[in-house]
């Protein structure tokens, strides 16, 4: 069976994000940049589907030079090959015809992604590629068993369990929890440097979505400390009526 494990690279959640000159897009400059913290769980599960089944499992990236340091990250987990595609888009419609691209040219039985990634969140990626595919979709997997052809899945939902089955080829995006990832050994890391990361050119689609602008939020206002006194509950009362006017 041939996996693809679609991977992103998104900044730090710990990287103070500044707003670049251009009033569209973030500036680059000082912040660290890391593997979508989702993507672990889709390598690791596309690992141990080939431990149980046999085949290949190939990593893949939509994006700039740098991102190919996240493909080094998934070479040292265990993944056979890497491809990068490289892309400045970030119009997810563009990124999934790329991947839809690569996945036709591979010829794949199983695209993997994580839940989604932390930087956009746009939550649409996994169900692009399936849609524009023509290929079956199950969301949010926390487990996954496939048996020739038949997959079976099992989603979190409220108060219990939700079981999906489908069938091969299909998209698949998983869930923290669904395993818990492995870490790359330094030999593997010293391996993975000197890998050969197949590079693809980019489909070029026009996007269909643009960034207008981006803004960080305005800074909160100072909170006000008060104590269980009567005049304290008094003054309280007072804000939450005349200044908050919630009351």
């Amino acid at each position: 069976m041939n996996i693809l494990v679609c991977i992103s690279q998104v900044p730090d959640t710990t990287t103070k994000i500044t707003v670049a000159d251009n009033g569209n897009s973030i500036n680059p400059q000082g912040v660290k940049f890391i593997l979508n913290p989702y993507d672990e769980y889709t390598i690791e599960e596309g690992l141990q589907l080939r431990e149980k089944l046999g085949g290949t499992v190939t990593a893949i990236t939509v994006g700039n030079v740098s991102s190919q340091e996240i493909l080094r990250t998934a070479l040292a987990m265990g993944v056979d090959e890497a491809v990068h595609v490289l892309s400045d888009s970030k119009d997810a419609f563009s990124v999934a015809n790329d991947i839809v691209d690569a996945a036709k040219a591979l010829s794949i039985d199983l695209i993997l992604f994580g839940r989604q990634s932390i930087d956009f969140d746009s939550f649409q990626m996994a169900s692009t590629v399936a849609g524009l595919l023509e290929q079956p979709i199950v969301t949010m997997v926390s487990s996954l068993t496939i048996s020739g052809t038949s997959v079976s899945t099992e989603r979190d939902v409220e108060g219990g369990k939700e079981v999906v089955e489908t069938s091969l080829p299909c998209v698949i995006s998983v869930q923290k929890g669904i395993n818990s990832p492995r870490y790359p050994k330094l030999p593997d890391i010293m391996k993975a440097k000197k890998r050969t990361i197949i590079e693809r050119s980019s489909v070029n689609v026009a996007s269909r979505v643009s960034t207008v602008s981006i803004e960080l939020p305005s800074s909160k206002r100072a909170g006000i400390i008060l104590g269980d006194s009567d005049a304290d509950i008094s003054e309280l009362v007072r804000l939450l009526h005349e200044e908050s006017k919630v009351i």
